[in-house]
């Protein structure tokens, strides 16, 4: 019996509102240290060919001998997509507890708000994550090859952004704007749930989360745009 009870609590207690925003705020957080690096990788191609081959090929023999050659990368993928589940757990479960609460209309302030909310993390969140298979099968797999399979990430980037290719630029251009939007709005309830977003910093806060948010936009848009224009060759 006592033991039935303390299950019980236990899942009471991680399936709270308070544990699944947290759960989301910490999931959050390890996706944007992810989405920087990532930035800081993909900006490599301004330095080259060389420069940008040689930086992939450096991620596989990240802590060898320790790790096997590639091992870092597929822990690295085993924490991002346990942190992609988790994240996307959570905020279902609480989306649809939120719908429960509230079962009486919102008022005009409240829907444009709620609107804001639902595109940006719900349909956006849809949108990222059906971007993030293509972008994997694209630039990682070489399974779907716009311009020709390539050994050479640096090549298969290049390659798949070429101007013939525009609705692959669009779609990626549409989905990062969309990785925006959701960066904007999560930054601001990561800090709100972690108990930093208290009334007499808000406006700082306010800046620091538009600003992370628009410097990975336009970090990860340089690249596919500069080669799709001519800079990057």
């Amino acid at each position: 019996m006592a033991n039935s009870t303390l299950t019980r609590q236990r899942s009471e207690a991680l399936g709270s509102t308070v544990a699944l925003k947290s759960a989301m705020a910490v999931t959050g957080v390890i996706l944007v240290l992810f989405l920087i690096a990532h930035m800081y990788g993909n900006l490599n191609a301004f330095a080259g060919q060389e420069a940008f081959d040689t930086y992939s090929h450096h991620l596989r023999e990240l802590g060898e001998p320790m790790l096997p050659h590639g091992g870092f990368l597929w822990i690295m993928r085993v924490v991002l997509l346990a942190s992609v589940l988790i994240h996307t757990y959570a905020a279902v479960a609480l989306w649809r507890r939120a719908g429960r609460a509230r079962p009486v209309r919102y008022q005009v302030t409240k829907r444009v708000q709620r609107s804001y909310s639902s595109y940006t993390m719900r349909y956006g969140g849809i949108m990222i994550a059906l971007f993030t298979v293509f972008h994997v099968l694209h630039l990682t797999t070489n399974t779907i090859h716009p311009g020709g399979r390539s050994e050479s990430p640096y090549e298969r980037m290049v390659a798949g952004f070429q101007p013939e290719f525009w609705y692959v630029t669009l779609f990626y251009v549409a989905a990062v704007i969309a990785v925006g939007f959701h960066l904007r709005h999560g930054i601001w309830s990561a800090l709100a749930t972690l108990g930093i977003n208290r009334q007499s910093r808000q406006r700082s806060l306010n800046i620091i989360a538009t600003v992370i948010a628009a410097a990975l936009t336009i970090g990860f848009l340089l690249t596919p745009l500069s080669v799709t224009f001519g800079l990057v060759e």
